[in-house]
């Protein structure tokens, strides 16, 4: 039986690790076992709004131990990708401090003034003032970035309208799309990959959403894990084009390939 070895680890965390702020079967088990066996491994993030000192936090009071240096959000991912693009540069961001945070560790100016770039992130309160602001400047010729395309996001009230739609709204008003950083973007993967030192070859994701997590870890050549406890249903996978290598009712059932390093292919 042929195996393949999996020495680095990336993993979505809503839907796979918690569920709002309750821990999910197998979650802190896994994380521990990682880290017991020295696997390479970051918990992978669309929402740029926090910190990765206050999603470790939260992570925390779930009961699961994952230090801040091994949480990767699209933030962090946004910050470097521009960053490498264009050393030194300024932006004017709509967003929370998960965003600018990362902006300044990467050495950015935030500036209405001529920017570099438009950033769109995150927050739960869309200023009409801000988003003009963005319109008039991307005109001016501005460079157009979104952190995530995710349409909605979750609220206690309900669904609420995530930075994918606003970008709808700038696209519209503006003709320019943006360019999103956040998965399904492989991009946010291979440099993940580049913090850790991992190589695709023996790499998994493991997601809970088929259009995000398994399509952009299938695009970066990763061995792909679909857990059933977020938002992918086992029939809805079928409906797919594309694949996960395995499908499993939870990460509790990922324990002992991560015990072994190693899949079978």
């Amino acid at each position: 039986m042929a195996v393949k070895e999996i020495e680095t680890w990336l993993t979505d965390m809503d839907g796979v690790l918690v569920h709002e702020n309750t821990a999910l079967p197998g979650a802190a088990e896994f994380i521990e076992t990682l880290k017991e066996h020295g696997r390479r491994f970051l918990v992978l993030t669309n929402n740029p709004i926090y910190t990765p000192r206050d999603l470790s936090a939260r992570l925390g009071r779930s009961g699961i131990d994952v230090p801040e240096e091994n949480i990767w959000t699209s933030a962090l991912a946004t910050a470097d990708f521009v960053s490498h693009t264009i050393p030194g540069g300024s932006a004017y961001v709509i967003g929370e401090a998960g965003l600018t945070t990362a902006l300044h560790e990467a050495g950015y100016i935030l500036s209405d003034t001529d920017p570099d770039y438009v950033i769109l992130g995150e927050t739960r309160t869309y200023s009409f003032e801000a988003i003009t602001t963005a319109i008039r400047l991307i005109l001016n010729g501005a460079r157009f970035i979104c952190t995530n395309p995710d349409a909605t996001g979750p609220s206690d009230s309900g669904v609420l309208p995530a930075a994918g739609s606003v970008a709808a709204l700038v696209t519209k008003a503006t003709n320019r799309e943006p360019y999103f950083i956040g998965k399904p973007n492989p991009i946010m993967f291979r440099a993940a990959l580049n913090r850790v030192g991992g190589h695709s070859e023996t790499t998994a994701m493991i997601g809970d959403r088929m259009d995000t997590d398994v399509l952009a870890g299938v695009e970066a050549g990763l061995n792909t894990f679909l857990v059933l406890t977020g938002i992918t249903q086992r029939n809805q996978v079928e409906t797919f084009p594309f694949r996960p290598n395995q499908v499993v009712d939870s990460i509790q059932d990922l324990i002992p390939i991560a015990e072994s390093g190693q899949v079978e292919r």
